[in-house]
């Protein structure tokens, strides 16, 4: 859940939210991976803002690599370390050190994807790109984490976490692939991002564990919205504003089989 999304310019999260220190990484600019853009994929860098305890607790914005690895783990990667489900983040080995260490942020965007299965076999899944009414940037609530490898590169890295689906999104994602295969998921177990209300910001960045995890509350359909768009978002080869234009409207036919 929560696989591909749409990253905000970062000058468009300064205006968002405050931040009193600027660390945003202006080595990818040259690799294109600054500023906006239509299809963020795992293990990109990604801008998120968090509290750095020791500075004072200012506000910071930077860029992590998308798909967390704990400290323990010298630098290698985990496995799908994307997402941490609210269920277990307090327990789950690859997040719970992060979580009791306070180091949560706000990831930022301005929209993501999911696709949605369709009749008659659901082996068909059509993109959708869905996003929150007036709020561009909104954030999700994230964790991250620093390791060391070996060599002594330091790696900083962050995870969003999900919660059960709201009406809109059990709608849209709902199936998973499985030893090649589309299946359809069960109700209970459709997935969403946790998005946070513009008032929990703070708490989910500086408050007590139990205010913090107060905050993860499902985001009500009534603000978002979502609309189907083109297949050549399945490729994180593809980026461009085309990536977000209504399905059929991005420059050519509907690529529905495509």
């Amino acid at each position: 859940m929560c696989g591909r999304y749409v990253s905000p310019e970062e000058a468009a999260i300064e205006r968002a939210v405050e931040i009193q220190r600027r660390s945003w990484s202006s080595r990818f600019r040259s690799q294109g991976l600054f500023g906006i853009r239509y299809n963020v994929s795992p293990t990109d860098p990604v801008p998120v803002v968090r509290v750095v305890r020791e500075l004072d607790g200012q506000r910071e914005g930077t860029h992590l690599r998308w798909g967390l690895i704990p400290h323990w783990a010298r630098g290698k990667p985990m496995g799908n370390t994307i997402n941490a489900r609210i269920e277990t983040l307090r327990t789950n080995s690859s997040f719970r050190d992060a979580w009791q260490r306070g180091q949560r942020c706000l990831v930022a965007l301005s929209g993501f994807y999911e696709w949605q299965a369709q009749p008659p076999d659901w082996q068909v899944a059509v993109p959708y790109y869905i996003t929150v009414v007036d709020q561009d940037p909104f954030f999700l609530a994230g964790l991250w984490d620093r390791t060391v490898t070996e060599s002594g590169e330091v790696i900083e890295s962050c995870t969003v976490i999900t919660m059960p689906a709201n009406e809109l999104l059990a709608d849209i994602h709902n199936s998973k692939k499985t030893a090649g295969k589309r299946v359809l998921l069960a109700p209970e177990e459709r997935r969403m991002p946790a998005i946070l209300a513009q008032e929990d910001h703070e708490a989910w960045l500086t408050g007590t564990p139990a205010e913090a995890f107060a905050t993860l509350k499902q985001f009500p359909s009534g603000l978002m919205f979502a609309y189907p768009v083109s297949n050549r978002v399945n490729s994180n080869r593809n980026d461009g504003p085309d990536l977000i234009k209504p399905r059929g409207e991005e420059g050519g036919q509907s690529d529905l089989f495509g």
